[in-house]
């Protein structure tokens, strides 16, 4: 049973009664309540309504494709996706404790790191609605290669997620791969009960059918008076804050945050206005700046630790905090299921790898550099310390109300620059946010060119230690990655945004030497 304790945290009668007025609306599917430009986006993206039911169509189809896995000894899952595709299962995997390598980035330090020495119980699972998003595609053809190679059949180690009818789904059909289709249409960020959350759950051994149960019980009062998804979705917006803290350490369902920050942030970071989430390390960590504190789990100091305390099982998360993003676009009078800022993204990293024509990142001249790292900046300050202490001084808490961090390194290998989040926040006392590039692209990413304009954002790419070829590709992963972030810083740019890059010549030392200059500026 879902459990809402807003604490302290005001909400105004007039907030919970717009919503209440319209949660039947909403259970029935109504496109309008977003208003007339969001009809035609809106029609086709409100079955994760029914999900929680109609996901049960899928049963026989999971367990026969789960029976298929263990009869070939295919016990080693990748999964490969991005966004919505692979964030609600990699919280799936977390809370239910079995092993799910995902791959969300084009970082080929992290995809050579996910690549076992032996392919031969691998199976892959791919979700893409269309096929045509670049890091997914790119991986399916690695992967196809290295199996090929191997003397493997594809088609006995992948499995294809997609929409039906899709140019993904008919080729992968064509080439005869397992396809299961998706409904096409829920939207990325709102299908963790669909195909795309479901398959890769199924293929790591986790019972489907008591996600869907636990969903479908929850759901059923969502459209009652008051219920658990007026009140959260009430206080959110009657904060008046643009930043919004959660924080699941010690709860149970490890990984939360991560989904929560893809489905608000995409859903509500345009027309200049929204919520930024702000995933934070834990109970007292350093947010910054205004804003609530959401965590999870009772707390068991004497102090409380947040604002507002949400509880329940991953189903009920997961439809819970969908209509409270869809009553909080209400709220904030936007449309919840477009993202027109993610397409840009793509479009300018296809822009610049078009123009390298030799497949090569282009020499770019830094503002500084030294044997670790080099910046790119407009400052013109003759040191490393002094170029941060410029930006940050440049950008003080009155004008700037989040700094982001947007780190394009390998996830799993280069952990210790998120210790720059708290750091960054304790130093300019402003709501910092950490995300991992591309895939943050596909949510904070919306927000921070479709939000409030009010943001100050801080690159950090890296040399590569091995690099990885694209088939089918004249550039490489390290490329790919590379044009992805000076895409962004583009796009960024474009908006006249405080924007500075660190690259790390190498990076060991480079994360060693970023965090400590840091250090040095949160005591100076």
């Amino acid at each position: 049973m879902i459990s809402v304790d807003l604490k302290n945290v005001a909400t105004t009668q007039g907030t919970r009664d717009s919503l209440n007025a319209i949660t039947q609306r909403l259970a029935a599917k109504d496109a309008t309540l977003w208003g007339e430009a969001a009809v035609a986006e809106a029609s086709v993206r409100l079955n994760w309504i029914d999900l929680p039911t109609s996901s049960r169509a899928l049963l026989p189809e999971l367990d026969a494709l789960a029976a298929w896995a263990k009869s070939l000894g295919l016990n080693h899952v990748i999964l490969a996706g991005m966004g919505g595709s692979s964030l609600a299962p990699e919280v799936i995997a977390k809370t239910f404790g079995k092993k799910l390598t995902v791959l969300d980035t084009t970082d080929p330090d992290q995809i050579a790191a996910a690549i076992p020495s032996d392919l031969r119980n691998v199976v892959i699972a791919v979700g893409s609605k269309s096929g045509s998003t670049i890091e997914t595609a790119s991986h399916k053809a690695l992967f196809t290669e290295l199996l090929v190679e191997a003397g493997l059949n594809p088609a006995d180690h992948l499995v294809i997620v997609t929409d039906p009818g899709s140019p993904f789904d008919l080729s992968s059909r064509a080439d005869g791969l397992k396809v299961i289709n998706a409904d096409p249409q829920v939207g990325g960020r709102y299908s963790a009960l669909s195909a795309f959350g479901l398959v890769p759950a199924a293929l790591i051994g986790v019972d489907v059918s008591v996600l869907l149960d636990d969903a479908a019980t929850a759901a059923q009062t969502f459209a009652a008076p008051e219920s658990p998804a007026v009140l959260l979705a009430a206080a959110i917006f009657d904060a008046n804050e643009q930043n919004v803290a959660f924080f699941d350490a010690g709860s149970n369902v490890p990984g939360i945050s991560d989904w929560i920050e893809q489905l608000i942030a995409e859903s509500t970071g345009k027309d200049q206005k929204g919520r930024l989430p702000i995933v934070i390390e834990g109970a007292g960590a350093d947010v910054a700046g205004p804003g609530l504190v959401i965590s999870f789990a009772q707390s068991t100091s004497a102090e409380p630790t947040s604002d507002i305390v949400v509880q329940g099982s991953l189903g009920e998360h997961f439809i819970l905090w969908e209509w409270v993003t869809a009553l909080l676009g209400y709220a904030l009078e936007l449309n919840p299921f477009d993202q027109p800022n993610v397409t840009e993204a793509k479009e300018r990293t296809g822009a610049l790898l078009a123009t390298w024509s030799d497949g090569r990142v282009p020499a770019l001249t830094p503002s500084f550099e030294d044997d670790d790292i080099a910046i790119f900046s407009s400052s013109s300050a003759q040191s490393a310390r002094g170029a941060l202490e410029e930006f940050f001084k440049a950008n003080p808490q009155s004008d700037t109300h989040y700094f982001a961090i947007m780190a394009y390194l390998a996830r799993g290998i280069n952990d210790e620059i998120t210790q720059m989040r708290p750091l960054i926040a304790a130093i300019t006392g402003a709501g910092t946010t950490f995300g991992w590039g591309p895939r943050f692209l596909h949510s904070t990413g919306q927000f921070h060119k479709g939000g409030q304009r009010n943001g100050a954002f801080i690159q950090i790419t890296g040399e590569n230690q091995i690099d990885l070829a694209i088939p089918g590709k004249e550039f490489t992963f390290h490329t790919l990655l590379m044009a992805q972030a000076l895409g962004d810083g583009q796009a960024l740019s474009s908006r006249e945004f405080p924007l500075i890059r660190i690259h790390l010549k190498n990076r060991t030392r480079g994360v060693v030497r970023v965090l400590e200059l840091l250090r040095e500026l949160s005591v100076a």
